[in-house]
């Protein structure tokens, strides 16, 4: 298995509306919130490196949205996509338009663009990729384990340094394949085919490795993809035949008013990506490389990044609830909620669900890395998990208040995971990962304390279902 696009990944602070204010949470939870203060050394020991945050916070409908790397990549390949197939005719093979030289060179642009930005970054990022130790943490600190990561995780180091080696090979050597020839070009798409079919097979990544899968097909031609197609009269590969039969003896179809309108826009499409590659060219051979960003308002030629740093410990915001009037009790119930992937309940196995994205899994992760003054949501969360909620409930696997009524106040605890053993004690108990307790991430909060922290922030303020 070779590195994975977000293996090594760089955070940083995350930006919250409004100046700063005054903490809500801080009071009446004084003695939660020096907790958290104590045992703030202990959580820096996930080693995030400050940098580049990639995901980007927005402000929509007085809600809030996240927006991943992988969605401008979405954005880039699906506008390259719109100039592959001619507006005005349905035909399976157009004879008149064929696909554009222009286009499928965007296309190659961007697989390049792609794979050099997340070779550059990692060496010029962590010392672990450098040093080939990387692999050793990834398999268990990524964002959305699978079981394939569970085994993988315990693969010997040198397998670990050989998938580092081979993570550098596809990424920062491949890449060049594309402009020394034609078999040349159909080797780099096999081989970043195959890069992101491991991807998929040992992370849940998303779309991401499957979207990137798409710029790839453009370093096959005609005779490469003949074998999807059957060889029936009047097929699609029939069709072909016959048309590159005639264009080998000369005979090129008429040129049509419609067929110079296009060659004109796609010259113009191919001058526009010219140009707005300049910034994201000289972005690539910065030493100081930014990560998934668009230097025009277009956003449609941007740089990608495959994270310079990566996190050598995983750690979980683990949300619980209780009943009890006081939460500070010694002797009061606290019960999780269990988020539909990622890591909580120790016996329940990695899920596994690429293509899907479970975004509020992803938060979670992110969330870990840092405290919940950086993340606001975190705690408009545990204001709607209060009211019991039901959209909110929706988004996670098990309610410990089902049928119950809400929880009188939610807190977050922050808890250090790794897998266990596949042959230890704890696997033997049905435990796919052990954990130990770090600290209050977030103290106790309850509705009414609550109020003034939603008000201030404009948040509606919900009534228990």
């Amino acid at each position: 298995m070779a590195a994975v696009e977000l293996r090594a990944r760089r955070v940083g602070p995350v930006q919250t509306s409004g100046s700063p204010r005054e903490d809500p949470l801080s009071q009446g939870t004084k003695s939660g919130r020096q907790e958290q203060e104590s045992t703030e050394g202990a959580a820096c020991s996930v080693q995030v490196q400050p940098g580049t945050f990639w995901l980007t916070r927005i402000v929509l409908l007085r809600s809030i949205a996240f927006i991943y790397c992988w969605e401008s990549q979405l954005l880039e390949t699906g506008f390259l996509g719109i100039f592959v197939c001619p507006v005005l005719t349905l035909r399976t093979i157009p004879r008149h338009t064929p696909p554009s030289k222009i286009v499928i060179w965007s296309f190659r642009w961007l697989i390049f663009r792609i794979m050099l930005g997340a070779g550059l970054i990692k060496i010029r990022g962590d010392r672990c990729w450098k040093d080939l130790t990387c692999m050793n943490y990834h398999y268990e600190t990524q964002p959305v384990p699978n079981p394939i990561a569970y085994y993988m995780h315990r693969s010997p180091w040198w397998f670990h340094s050989f998938e580092v080696l081979t993570n550098h090979f596809i990424e920062l050597i491949v890449p060049f394949f594309l402009f020394i020839g034609r078999r040349m070009c159909v080797i780099h798409g096999i081989l970043q085919i195959l890069f992101q079919v491991l991807l998929i097979i040992s992370g849940n990544l998303s779309f991401l490795n499957w979207l990137t899968i798409v710029p790839s097909i453009a370093c096959f031609d005609d005779s490469n993809l003949a074998f999807l197609f059957g060889s029936r009269q009047g097929g699609v590969k029939d069709q072909v035949s016959k048309i590159q039969a005639k264009e080998s003896l000369g005979q090129k179809p008429p040129t049509h008013y419609g067929a110079f309108i296009r060659q004109v826009l796609n010259v113009s499409f191919g001058v526009l990506i010219a140009y707005l590659s300049l910034p994201v060219i000289v972005n690539l051979l910065s030493s100081k490389q930014l990560m998934n960003t668009s230097f025009n308002p277009l956003r449609i030629v941007n740089t990608y990044g495959a994270f310079g740093s990566i996190t050598k410990e995983r750690t979980e915001v683990i949300i619980q609830g209780t009943m009890s009037q006081d939460p500070h009790d010694p002797s009061a119930l606290w019960e999780e909620y269990d988020f539909k992937c990622k890591p909580g309940d120790l016996k329940r196995r990695p899920c596994i669900i690429s293509p899907y994205h479970y975004r509020l899994d992803w938060l979670m992760w992110f969330a870990a890395f840092q405290t919940y003054e950086q993340n606001e949501w975190l705690i408009h969360l545990a204001g709607r998990l209060l009211t019991n909620d039901s959209l909110i409930l929706s988004l996670m696997a098990h309610n410990p208040f089902e049928n119950r009524g809400a929880p009188r106040w939610i807190r977050g605890e922050h808890y250090l995971y790794k897998f266990s053993r596949p042959s230890g004690n704890h696997a033997a108990e049905g435990k796919w990962w052990i954990r130990k307790r770090i600290g209050t991430y977030f103290p106790p909060v309850n509705v009414k304390g609550l109020k003034k922290y939603f008000k201030e922030r404009d948040w509606p303020i919900h009534e228990t279902q």
